[in-house]
């Protein structure tokens, strides 16, 4: 299937220093695209996988679960740090709850994290009712453009595969359990208006790592989708100086952006 316009991974060669960004459940590297060309444009290594059933349609993912999208950004890590001296890596919703895992199982190998609006469990009827509905209901309404800013829009799907939807609850579920392997230096930014990921799922998370370098940061002015909203660019610079602290050779010199 083509990939949906805006939906492609995406790939720059800098520096010795890179990044892994991991994009969210139903979304694409659409929503990080902007995050990953503005660390592109400072002269970081930068790759932004697509996840398997992602950017294309939702049928597609019917046939994907928890295995197959930890399994891509487990392979884009290794190839990063076969590349680079150090590796960080960010995530969103989804892609923060792949980003603590392969912080826990990748440990020092891993520089350091940055998570936004991370997603600990699936919350509600359908935590209960998934395990049941996904042999008699095939979608659920999407969850996409949960975005503050007007005119902005994000590449998702309008529909949930509910078979997936229960792959990601017991992905959630396996993260939870490893949260005190997660050790690394950690910045965890959240909004309090979410309508996707409640707030209690950082809490949890931030209550549950064996990270003593942690920074909160609440992103005031922002719904769920917060790398598309009115605080993307402080989430940037606030990633981007987390990077420089513990890369020296950050910010010293440019480099030209590319994909």
């Amino acid at each position: 299937m083509p990939v949906l316009p805006g939906a492609e991974p995406y790939r720059h060669e800098g520096g010795e220093v890179g990044v892994l960004l991991c994009h969210g459940f139903t979304g694409s590297p659409q929503s990080l695209r902007p995050w990953a060309e503005y660390l592109a444009e400072r002269g970081l290594t930068v790759s932004l996988p697509l996840l398997p059933g992602h950017g294309t349609r939702w049928q597609d993912m019917q046939l994907t679960g928890w295995q197959d999208w930890y399994a891509e950004v487990d392979r884009a890590l290794r190839e990063l740090l076969a590349r680079c001296s150090q590796v960080f890596v960010f995530g969103l919703s989804m892609g923060g709850a792949l980003t603590l895992r392969l912080a826990a199982k990748h440990g020092d190998a891993v520089r350091g994290i940055v998570v936004v609006n991370p997603a600990n469990k699936v919350h509600g009827v359908a935590s209960v009712a998934l395990p049941v509905l996904r042999h008699f209901v095939r979608t659920a309404p999407g969850l996409a453009h949960d975005i503050a800013k007007p005119g902005t829009t994000e590449v998702g799907y309008e529909r949930v595969p509910v078979r997936a939807a229960h792959s990601l609850r017991n992905f959630l579920r396996l993260v939870d359990s490893e949260l005190p392997q997660v050790t690394q230096p950690m910045v965890l930014l959240h909004s309090p208006e979410d309508h996707v990921v409640p707030p209690a799922d950082s809490a949890r998370i931030l209550g549950r790592v064996s990270s003593t370098d942690v920074k909160e940061v609440l992103l005031e002015q922002s719904y769920h989708v917060a790398t598309l909203d009115h605080d993307a660019e402080r989430i940037f610079e606030e990633s981007y100086a987390f990077v420089g602290r513990f890369a020296p050779s950050v910010g010293t010199k440019g480099s030209s952006a590319g994909g």
